[in-house]
């Protein structure tokens, strides 16, 4: 429960031994880090394929087409956020919330391949490429969420939703 009354027993002093060299240090190591990720590299690759295929979908189309442009690389983009979050936020609930939403976003990727081609997408072989890929990372997706450390966690009091 927050507590925001002004006698605190603790007190902060936010620059005592911060080193801001060294914070930067560490957070550009641990970014190099997670771009060798395989994981990653399927992600990053997942969101170039989205960027080419979402240029072939003429936005001044006015069908239902010119729609998928934004939801496509809107799911790509947040895969690649979360990825993000889960490897910063080490905690394994963090992990696992933001696991649960990379899924999430890589099925609609491939429901939006579905749509696509329902819609009459002319360029399918480039929704097989995509639908390809996505099935490399869900490969990836698996072995990485169960690389998970489930000891590293603390309650959160939303209950234990994955133990």
């Amino acid at each position: 429960m927050f507590d925001d009354d002004d006698d605190n027993e603790f007190e902060f002093d936010f620059n005592d031994d911060y080193d801001d060299e060294d914070a930067q240090k560490k957070s550009e190591k641990d970014r190099n880090r997670r771009k060798k990720l395989p994981i990653f590299k399927k992600a990053r690759e997942i969101l170039d394929i989205v960027d080419s295929l979402v240029e072939l979908i003429d936005d001044n189309e006015e069908s239902y087409i010119s729609h998928y442009r934004h939801i496509m690389l809107e799911d790509a983009m947040i895969i690649n956020t979360k990825l993000a979050g889960a490897e910063g936020g080490d905690l394994y609930t963090l992990r696992m919330e933001n696991a649960v939403l990379i899924k999430i976003h890589a099925r609609s990727l491939l429901t939006q391949t579905s749509g696509l081609k329902m819609f009459g997408f002319k360029e399918t072989q480039y929704l097989q490429v995509l639908r390809d890929a996505i099935e490399e990372f869900r490969v990836l997706f698996i072995e990485w969420v169960n690389g998970f450390d489930k000891s590293n966690d603390i309650p959160d009091e939303w209950g234990q939703l994955f133990r």
